[in-house]
């Protein structure tokens, strides 16, 4: 699953967004999206398509009858609800992964990251630019610390460079299981 960036966001944006769905369709993965306004999620999932990687945008119906779906998607799911649209989108996503982006994609990434007890799923943060890197800094401190496991911090996955993080991605185990088999 992929979170985009705002619609305002720039055309940097538009340009790493792109450059992140060429690598999804480079490596034969999925992209599965929530559907969005935003020109750099357009950028996306027209870079995966236009790759010949499949491209599947969830969207609740009240998001569905503002936003046209992309004509060659492989398909839309339409979901009755917020709740059900993150369903959707955690039950078709082998990983998460957020760009820069706004407090959607911020949203998004925390509710994904909390649901990760159940799903066991990595999530990815491409901090290009240092742009989460205000956003991490919050994780060492003592008194988050009481709240804030190291299974749940295992669960997120953050570098710059999104090949890099992609195929950390790729190697992710869960924390738990990663205790289980003395690998930790």
């Amino acid at each position: 699953m992929f979170s985009d960036p705002s619609p305002e966001a720039g055309p940097e944006h538009q340009e790493l967004a792109a450059s992140v769905g060429w690598l999804l369709a480079d490596n034969g993965l999925t992209l599965v999206f929530p559907a969005s306004e935003s020109k750099a999620g357009a950028a996306l999932a027209e870079a995966v398509i236009g790759a010949g990687a499949p491209a599947v945008c969830v969207a609740t119906e009240s998001t569905a009858a503002l936003i046209p779906p992309h004509p060659r998607l492989t398909e839309q799911r339409i979901a009755s609800s917020l709740e059900a649209r993150n369903d959707t989108l955690a039950e078709l996503s082998d990983a998460f992964l957020a760009l820069p982006g706004g407090i959607g994609s911020l949203e998004d990434l925390f509710a994904i990251w909390t649901w990760g007890g159940s799903h066991e799923k990595p999530g990815g943060l491409l901090n290009r630019a240092d742009y989460y890197t205000g956003l991490l800094r919050a994780a060492p401190d003592p008194l988050v610390d009481r709240f804030f496991h190291e299974t749940r911090r295992g669960m997120l996955i953050v570098d710059r460079d999104p090949a890099v993080l992609l195929r950390a991605m790729s190697e992710f185990r869960p924390p738990e299981t990663r205790r289980l088999s003395g690998l930790e």
